[in-house]
């Protein structure tokens, strides 16, 4: 594998890693396109869609594991939201995961689409309640929680992600958790997510195993970088990055979804 192509991948890892940890994402939302594109436009061989998401997966296990140890002594992980979150967020991505090897790569591009514009529309929806501090005071209708999470795991299940990019707007606007509470929480939610997302790609092939590598590596060192600058920046400015990151990603999806 030749030096240049392997210090892009780092860097497309690098930059999905941060942005995770930051934003409390898996950092798929940044990476698929990325390493869908990129390569290509620079002259290197591409990856198709099944291998772009093996190598997402890893990249999401990996970069959300960071991000929680990182927010371990913070006081913004809710061990209860983490655990029905977790369970059910886990059952639906073995499910999706499996059923992904019997979806074509448009299909896949497809569902990645249509979840980044429902991630998209629910951030502009306005945010109410409290910046809470303490995720211990927080609370959220357990069997809405656990039906919304099965739902984003079997869909995220499909192309590789760790589902995060749409768990923290539901997180948001519709079970009204605070910002940081949300965005340390749902890097555990989705650090869990990913764990059967991985294994099930790992078992068809799907996981380029050396540019998989290259990208965890990454995800080591720019994760907690991330959480680091996450917690010094005003919570508008986060949700306002957020933002700007699914829309920028919907775009480019559906741009090639109908001209290519």
């Amino acid at each position: 594998m030749d030096i240049s192509f392997i210090l892009l991948i780092f860097f497309i890892g690098f930059v999905g890693s941060f942005m995770s940890g930051m934003l409390g994402v898996g950092g798929a939302i940044i990476n698929y396109p990325l390493l869908l594109y990129i390569p290509v436009l620079l002259g290197f061989t591409g990856f198709n869609a099944h291998q772009v998401s093996g190598i997402v997966a890893a990249q999401v296990f990996v970069a959300t594991f960071s991000g929680v140890w990182a927010y371990r002594k913070d006081g913004y992980l809710n061990k209860e939201l983490i655990s029905i979150m977790g369970l059910s967020i886990l059952i639906g991505s073995l499910i999706g995961g499996y059923g992904s090897h019997f979806f074509s790569e448009d299909a896949i591009n497809l569902v990645y689409g249509l979840l980044a514009i429902i991630a998209a529309i629910m951030m502009f929806i306005p945010k109410t309640g409290t910046e809470a501090h303490q995720s211990d005071h927080v609370r959220f209708p357990k069997i809405l929680t656990s039906i919304m999470t099965f739902a984003v795991g079997l869909t995220s299940g499909i192309v590789g992600a760790g589902g995060a990019f749409l768990l923290v707007p539901l997180m948001l606007v519709v079970l009204k958790i605070p910002t940081r509470i949300t965005i340390a929480t749902s890097l555990a939610v989705t650090f869990i997510s990913s764990v059967g997302t991985t294994a099930t790609k790992l078992i068809f092939g799907q996981v380029p195993i050396l540019p998989a590598l290259i990208v965890m590596a990454a995800s080591l060192i720019a994760s907690p970088i991330g959480v680091f600058i996450g917690k010094k920046m005003n919570v508008k400015v986060l949700q306002g990055i957020l933002i700007f990151v699914i829309l920028l990603t919907t775009v480019k999806i559906w741009v090639d979804i109908f001209y290519i």
